[in-house]
């Protein structure tokens, strides 16, 4: 088997929460009274130029909540979304095991906007365990579209096989894996631990 030299990692459910989800969006209705199914459907017009950096935040809200007078300000709003992201500290605890001594290429690879994954590479400290972001914000495509998993493996300067790639959807580990990538889905840190020393990876055994 080829040496692994790179880990790809989904953030939203592997190593944080999602950063704005349909749970997420689903309590910011009750908070702010909104309408769902109108902003359910607002929301899934605008999601794609959202997290693919074509649209901005403000931008977004302006489409999705303030095309009319509310009685709560953008700013009251943004911070409600911000707030859903929280740490998962058992899988920050492991993915920092894996970091020293840098033996592979740490990466994340994935869907966000770009306010979103901002806030929350600084307000979690990602940079301390990732060398690069492969974020469909910055590259102009999500997953799970091939063409995201081509653009981080030609960045990397990687080869498919060279590469692990792990996401808790498995939909979006199925084109990483058509392309040669090893891929695993996430439940738990024990789990991933597991998948991780059948691999080879030095660091990932208790």
């Amino acid at each position: 088997m080829t040496e692994i030299g790179a880990l790809f990692w989904d953030n939203g459910g592997v190593i944080l929460t999602n950063g704005w989800d349909r749970n997420s969006r689903r309590a910011a209705v009750e908070k702010f009274h909104l309408d769902w199914a109108d902003f359910e459907d607002r929301h899934e017009l605008m999601l794609n130029a959202f997290e693919t950096g074509r649209a901005t935040l403000d931008e977004y809200l302006r489409r999705t909540i303030f095309y009319r007078e509310r009685a709560f300000t953008p700013d009251d709003f943004k911070q409600f979304m911000f707030e859903q992201s929280q740490p998962f500290a058992p899988s920050l605890e492991f993915l920092a095991t894996l970091v020293q001594p840098r033996s592979y290429l740490m990466a994340s690879l994935n869907n966000e906007s770009l306010e979103i994954n901002e806030y929350r590479v600084h307000k979690f400290s990602l940079r301390q365990y990732f060398q690069a972001f492969f974020s469909s914000c910055y590259l102009g495509v999500r997953k799970p579209e091939e063409q995201i998993y081509r653009l981080a493996l030609k960045i990397s300067q990687r080869e498919p096989q060279e590469c692990v790639f792990i996401d808790d959807r498995g939909l979006n580990l199925e084109l990483a894996r058509e392309l040669g990538m090893h891929t695993i889905q996430f439940q738990n840190v024990d789990q991933l631990r597991t998948d991780l020393v059948q691999l080879g990876i030095s660091g990932a055994a208790k």
